[in-house]
């Protein structure tokens, strides 16, 4: 699958999530268009951003630099301290992508994750919520799809594989949490199968969150010999899963279309393996819902609840990404409460919305006539203690 094939997280999206399509928009439960939603729109200048701050970079000829000799050898690189959280995120990038991810914890927590749609949108988000990050890209391009045009390269398995084992040679393959989105073919979710057994033959404890990049609306945005590997070899080692309402279709053979078809399809995907299955936008009888999951113990059924999700009359990049690194930062900090943790994900992605729609509007720009970049670094006490505005309900 190549570049200008690449599935719809780099499309516009509607409120929540978004690059797979999570989300609609107030008007319509349709996606927005598939096309060039940038082409003829200039780029939108803050006030609070730029040259009007008054402070005008130095060039590179007027940076200082450090006095080199041979007596200033770099010393020799020291043994890195035992992380808390470190994640491998692998997946797709381009200023603005996600297929998976390489996060790397110093601290208490280990990631990874692959992929400002993809690991733009979800580094900084889980560095704030106390993660050391290991960005592995999917792909390398200039920008996201959604532009006009766009350039780079796409890593293969074998190149993912050869990242694995330098980390290895070095020691470095201690990592607490895994993360996957959009992965465009069949060799390379091979792969990173490999990547989930080698980390777990390092931490047996490693927690896989995958996010099942399939399509979305009846659409698939990857080959469709890539279902029947999501069924029988990711879905039984995830310890997490946070499928849209198409994707959740596609895994279990059952159609959506009552809040209780959404309960019987988690239940489904518990009997397959993960713990934790949280259906991050189902269009339920007009309404935009999450639909989460968690089962504790073989013995008991599931404790499952329901977020009714705002929606905001704009499209964005990113959102999708943003929302599955939300809801793994905080599932870590509630690992028994996965209410609680959708919860803050959903308050956290709403503020960051609701601020980047306010942003564009003080700029003069209209958000109702393209996709809308996420105002990520002006939010960041958004993503770090977010009010809790959106509620869970219990289901009985």
């Amino acid at each position: 699958m190549g570049p200008n094939t690449a599935r719809g997280p780099t499309e516009p999206e509607p409120c929540w999530p978004g690059p797979n399509g999570r989300g609609q928009p107030t008007s319509s439960p349709r996606r927005f268009p598939r096309g060039p939603p940038h082409q003829g729109i200039q780029p939108v200048r803050f006030a609070r951003d730029g040259p009007a701050s008054g402070r005008t970079p130095p060039s590179p000829s007027t940076r200082p630099r450090p006095p080199r000799s041979a007596a200033s050898a770099s010393p020799p690189t020291a043994a890195p301290l035992a992380a808390d959280r470190r994640v491998l995120l692998v997946g797709e990038v381009g200023p603005t992508t996600l297929p998976a991810f390489l996060l790397q914890a110093r601290n208490e927590y280990d990631l990874l994750l692959v992929g400002y749609v993809g690991n733009k949108s979800a580094v900084f988000p889980l560095q704030l919520l106390g993660f050391d990050v290991d960005p592995i890209n999917s792909v390398q391009f200039s920008n996201h799809t959604g532009y006009p045009t766009f350039r780079g390269q796409v890593l293969n398995g074998n190149e993912l594989w050869d990242l694995i084992e330098g980390l290895e040679e070095n020691e470095l393959l201690h990592y607490t949490h895994l993360l996957t989105g959009y992965i465009g073919s069949v060799s390379f979710l091979n792969a990173v199968l490999q990547v989930v057994d080698k980390l777990r033959s390092v931490n047996p404890d490693l927690t896989y969150v995958c996010d099942p990049v399939l399509g979305d609306e009846g659409k698939l945005y990857v080959p469709q010999e890539l279902i029947s590997v999501y069924q029988q070899k990711v879905v039984p080692v995830s310890s997490m899963l946070t499928p849209n309402e198409f994707e959740v279709e596609l895994l279990t053979g059952l159609r959506i279309t009552s809040e209780q078809d959404g309960l019987t399809a988690c239940n489904t995907l518990h009997s397959a393996g993960p713990r934790k299955v949280v259906i991050t936008s189902a269009l339920i009888e007009g309404r935009l819902l999450l639909i989460g999951s968690h089962k504790k113990t073989e013995e008991h059924p599931p404790e499952q609840f329901k977020i009714e999700i705002p929606k905001i009359p704009a499209y964005f990049t990113g959102t999708g990404d943003l929302a599955t690194a939300l809801l793994l930062g905080w599932s870590n900090k509630y690992p028994d409460n996965l209410e609680t943790a959708a919860e803050l994900a959903v308050s956290s992605l709403q503020a960051v919305l609701k601020r980047t729609v306010e942003d564009y509007k003080r700029a003069g720009f209209d958000p109702s006539t393209s996709s809308l970049e996420i105002r990520l670094i002006q939010s960041q006490d958004d993503i770090r203690n977010p009010a809790r505005t959106c509620k869970a309900v219990k289901y009985s």
